[in-house]
């Protein structure tokens, strides 16, 4: 496996944890490409900044002659393809945003590194792992089977599409050119570092600071639940044992509804705030407020990860319960990291938004 690996999106959530995940077990160079834009939060890699052979790199994506300069400067033979707007809310009200980033984006990386890849020769080792998810499968009614790696494709959401499209080109890429790449697609993560615009993090600041918890329609929408570890642990399976073309699918086998995950998380903050010094301003489940449903909302997803279990050996290592209390935990501890997020600068961001990614 390569000695100098290039991860895209590095500072965002999953990028961040799978930065920490790489550096605490392999002593190779790691560079981080990502835009710091809203949810890309440079502070999550505090701890790494001054680690010898690690790089963050502020750029887009999007811009070729950095992308292509960072390939042969840093001599990088793996490409772990994180960088993705990832907010189907925001995907619904500004598109064009989603295109450029996750299909335009996902080009401009695939085409430097093939050039990058074909100017060293083609070597066997150079691997190119595109991270996507199980949006791209559409949506599963209550007694449908769970979403397998052959699922015909049936993206719901601007967000969706276009991680449908960036996936498309990645199998492209290895038909056509014979170039090394792999997908995963993971079903919804959860853990530290979450920038809260998303389900879990929304509801556990807005119970700190006694807020609405919004929940969408009935609240009986189902979605599959991967702890980011046990994500991480998976993608670094799949670069170190998985053949060039493959595709699999990451979940963490814990289906829960959404009203059901708010009701768990208003239960424990009330638990292990009153284990501490934190006060609740009010009872959480008195905040939950229910609010109009998104507009082309999946009703249920489902992984069926026999595929990776059987080939590759990985299953998650996290049940739901234990993930949860430990993210939990983790929001309840760290308001140093997402307290500059309260601010006017980021505010616009998650107010009145949420996704249960």
């Amino acid at each position: 496996m390569s000695n100098s690996v290039l991860i895209t999106g590095g500072a965002g959530f999953i990028g961040s944890n799978f930065v920490h995940h790489w550096c605490s077990k392999y002593d190779t160079r790691v560079v981080v490409l990502d835009i710091l834009g809203y949810a890309g939060n440079e502070s999550s890699l505090a701890d790494l900044k001054d680690q010898d052979g690690f790089q963050l790199v502020k750029g887009d994506i999007c811009d070729r002659e950095l992308v292509t300069s960072l390939l042969a400067k840093e001599e990088i033979s793996t490409v772990i393809h994180f960088a993705a707007e990832s907010h189907v809310d925001r995907s619904i009200l500004g598109p064009a945003a989603f295109v450029q980033t996750n299909v335009v984006g996902t080009f401009t990386l695939l085409e430097a590194f093939r050039q990058h890849w074909q100017n060293q020769g083609k070597p066997e080792d150079y691997r190119f792992l595109h991270v996507s998810t199980d949006e791209v499968y559409g949506s599963l009614e209550a007694d449908d089977p769970a979403f397998t790696e052959t699922t015909p494709y049936a993206p719901n959401s601007p967000y969706s599409a276009s991680k449908a499209g960036s996936d498309h080109l990645a199998r492209a890429y290895f038909h056509t050119y014979g170039m090394p790449t792999l997908i995963t697609n993971c079903s919804n993560n959860y853990g530290p570092y979450q920038f809260p615009e998303k389900l879990i993090p929304l509801m556990c600041l807005n119970i700190l600071l006694g807020k609405p918890l919004p929940v969408y329609g009935d609240g009986q929408n189902v979605r599959d639940w991967l702890h980011v570890s046990d994500h991480c642990s998976a993608i670094d399976t799949v670069l170190h044992k998985a053949n060039p073309g493959d595709v699999y699918n990451i979940g963490g086998n814990n289906q829960v509804k959404n009203l059901d995950i708010v009701h768990q998380l208003c239960d424990l903050m009330s638990e292990l705030a009153a284990g501490s010094s934190v006060n609740l301003p009010t009872s959480p489940r008195d905040l939950i407020t229910f609010v109009t449903d998104r507009p082309g909302h999946d009703r249920r997803y489902a992984m069926d990860i026999s595929k990776i279990e059987k080939d590759l050996g990985w299953t998650p290592a996290y049940n739901f319960e234990t993930g949860l209390r430990q993210t939990v935990e983790w929001y309840l501890s760290n308001r140093d990291w997402w307290q500059p997020l309260l601010s006017a600068e980021y505010k616009g961001y998650y107010e009145n938004l949420y996704g249960d990614r």
